[in-house]
């Protein structure tokens, strides 16, 4: 399996249960590995056989920007699944942390891995 990564991935955006949450965009950093649908560009060194990753980081910042999230978990798992559906990941690990939140704590959030239904 090839799987491309993007690290440290950062943007504000509006998360959290607490009401000061809800109003004041704060900093993630989210870290992808996407198995690629195939490793036809790695034979055929095209662009138009691989993902592009400006791409997806757009698709990203979309939704960090249109939609809000409670729990880092769901918005883990909403970009998941945009990853598998929309660039036909067969498996996908997100990480998603918050950032200085909690004093004495440098990062923290969550990582799932998800895996498509599609054969």
């Amino acid at each position: 399996m090839d799987i491309i990564f993007l690290h440290e991935l950062k943007a504000k955006t509006l998360i959290g249960i607490y009401p000061w949450e809800r109003r004041v965009a704060q900093t993630i950093q989210l870290d992808l590995e996407i198995a690629l649908p195939t490793s036809k560009a790695c034979q055929t060194d095209n662009f138009e056989d691989a993902l592009d990753y400006a791409l997806i980081v757009k698709r990203v910042n979309e939704i960090l920007s249109q939609k809000q999230f409670f729990l880092l978990e769901a918005l883990a798992e909403h970009i998941a699944q945009i990853i598998l559906k929309e660039f036909k990941s067969p498996w996908v690990k997100v990480n998603v942390a918050k950032l200085s939140t909690i004093r004495g704590v440098k990062k923290l959030g969550i990582s799932i891995e998800r895996k498509s239904k599609i054969p």
